[in-house]
């Protein structure tokens, strides 16, 4: 318990310093830095940083930096200053429209975002020895996000380095209809906090405080990657993703789906963590891998270093448990070697479960039903935001189960076959299961765990799933893909597939009297499809 709570408050106050320390702007070994506000086009006032390199001619390649949400323009500075003294970068980190000391307010990465990284970047080259030819972008969080829209918008961009970004928004804070709930309130407590809500992000809050998602969904398109990705294949912009199995923010899923239809020179790392905890650290300009990674990328596509980065696997992975080193791959497809398809059978109660427990078999079973009731939740969840998942990271502690205090009166647990050797669950697991709620609208959430011989469990990866305009009594059958993930199994332990009708992390449809039932047939069997190395 001391060595937990050692991690949490190490964890804890690295993030707190990432975002909230300043250090003080002065001339340091290598580099300047002077703070400086840029008048964009409609007369809004961003607040920047301007670090440059000294010691060295110019011209000089040029990176531009857009905050973090909620953030302002120091959050970058300790990166920025070793690109600069080490590297020969001019680098411009900025505080995002509608935050902190900026002019305007929040677009949430709109157009008039966009814009804004387009101004800085003309005004660098008007007013710095910025080269024209070799500018890049970098950014955390919401600064990943408007740099990959700027590398859409804009052809002068030649790379682009996004951390724990999205791409495809809709299906970050609304994943399966479902509310992101602990992601959207500290999204929402935070803008406040900091900054000035425009009227779309008004719009947004107005609809999501009475359930209704339409406003997210119709700002989402132009505020997604995923919908200039053609552009930026037309462009050519190299693209380096770095993100956390356990982001509960932006699930790695939308980046990996991304990362596939790119066809440009492109990089992906994935690793434990939670948002933005992997490169946190580096940000303040202490090592780190991810932000090393990225100075390989930026030198090699912006100075034309020849480091090899090209040379390497461009998927790189790290397990998600039981430490272990990087591990390349030529595709994200390539992280599976083969699948394992379970079927799912009856919950029942056994002589070795005294709890009502299905199988995981590679057996087709006959037909069978077993009824959930939804109201309520159970001890299977999914951890808390940033915090579970920067445990995972620090300290190797997954978020977990005990199996036999799950309450089979409102979720349905299923266990598979013991694996002597252990095994790696590597890609993108799916589960399939015919369902017949009660109501119109009802909300499950699918838990992936590893379990040892007592039915102590770890959790893998999960996923919710709304049902919406549902027929009540009518059966529908879905195909869920849980969040990507690369995780060691121990020999001894087997697989568990958890579902029930409440999480805290997501909102949820369901109320008292609601039930849903899952079955299976020879038509519609029920499944688990498990990637493995």
């Amino acid at each position: 318990m001391e060595r937990l709570k050692t991690v949490i408050s190490a964890t804890l106050i690295a993030l707190l310093s990432v975002t909230l320390l300043s250090p003080p702007a002065h001339a340091t070994l290598g580099s300047t830095t002077e703070r400086v506000r840029i008048q964009v086009d409609d007369g809004v006032e961003l607040s920047a940083l301007v670090i440059t390199p000294t010691g060295t001619s110019g011209p000089h390649p040029l990176l531009v930096m857009p905050s973090a949400w909620a953030t302002n323009k120091t959050l970058y500075v300790g990166a920025a200053r070793r690109l600069a003294h080490e590297s020969g970068y001019q680098v411009i980190s900025y505080t995002s429209r509608g935050f902190n000391e900026s002019g305007g307010e929040i677009e949430v990465a709109g157009p008039r975002d966009v814009a804004d990284a387009r101004a800085v970047i003309d005004w660098a080259l008007a007013t710095t020895e910025a080269d024209p030819d070799r500018i890049g972008m970098a950014g955390i969080s919401y600064g990943a996000g408007i740099s990959l829209l700027t590398a859409a918008e804009d052809d002068r961009v030649r790379a682009v380095g996004a951390m724990s970004g999205w791409a495809d928004l809709a299906a970050s804070v609304y994943p399966n209809e479902t509310f992101s709930t602990q992601a959207v309130e500290l999204l929402l407590t935070s803008a406040r906090l900091t900054g000035t809500p425009g009227d779309t992000l008004e719009a947004m809050e107005e609809g999501y405080r009475d359930g209704d998602a339409r406003p997210a969904l119709d700002a989402a398109p132009v505020r997604s990657a995923a919908t200039g990705v053609d552009d930026i294949n037309a462009n050519g912009t190299a693209i380096m993703i770095a993100h956390a199995w356990n982001d509960g923010i932006f699930p790695p899923s939308q980046m990996t789906d991304f990362y596939g239809a790119l066809r440009t020179p492109k990089r992906l790392m994935l690793a434990p963590g939670d948002h933005a905890t992997q490169e946190a650290f580096g940000a303040f300009g202490l090592p780190n891998e991810t932000w090393e990674s990225l100075g390989r990328w930026f030198d090699h596509h912006l100075r034309g270093i020849d480091n090899g980065i090209d040379a390497e696997p461009p998927v790189q992975v790290r397990p998600n448990s039981g430490g272990g080193t990087w591990t390349g791959y030529p595709d994200w497809e390539s992280v599976t070697a083969s699948t394992t398809t379970y079927h799912l059978t009856r919950p029942a109660v056994t002589w070795t479960n005294w709890r009502s427990t299905g199988g995981l078999s590679t057996e087709v079973p006959g037909d069978w039903s077993y009824r959930i009731r939804t109201a309520f939740g159970t001890t299977a969840n999914s951890g808390a935001l940033l915090l579970s998942g920067a445990v995972q990271q620090f300290a190797d502690i997954p978020t977990g189960v005990s199996l036999p205090l799950v309450n089979r009166v409102y979720a349905g647990v299923w266990t598979g076959p013991v694996l002597p050797g252990g095994a790696t669950v590597s890609g993108t697991p799916r589960v399939r299961l015919t369902l017949t709620p009660n109501r119109a609208d009802a909300s499950l959430f699918v838990y992936l765990y590893a379990v040892d011989s007592s039915g102590t469990g770890s959790l893998l990866t999960h996923k919710p799933y709304t049902l919406r305009g549902a027929a009540p009594g009518e059966a529908r059958t879905v195909e869920i893909a849980l969040e990507p993930v690369v995780w060691r199994v121990p020999a001894g332990h087997r697989l568990a597939l958890v579902v029930d009708g409440q999480d805290l992390r997501y909102g949820s449809e369901n109320r008292a009297g609601g039930t849903v039932t899952v079955s299976s047939s020879a038509d519609a069997p029920s499944w688990l499809r498990v990637p493995t190395a």
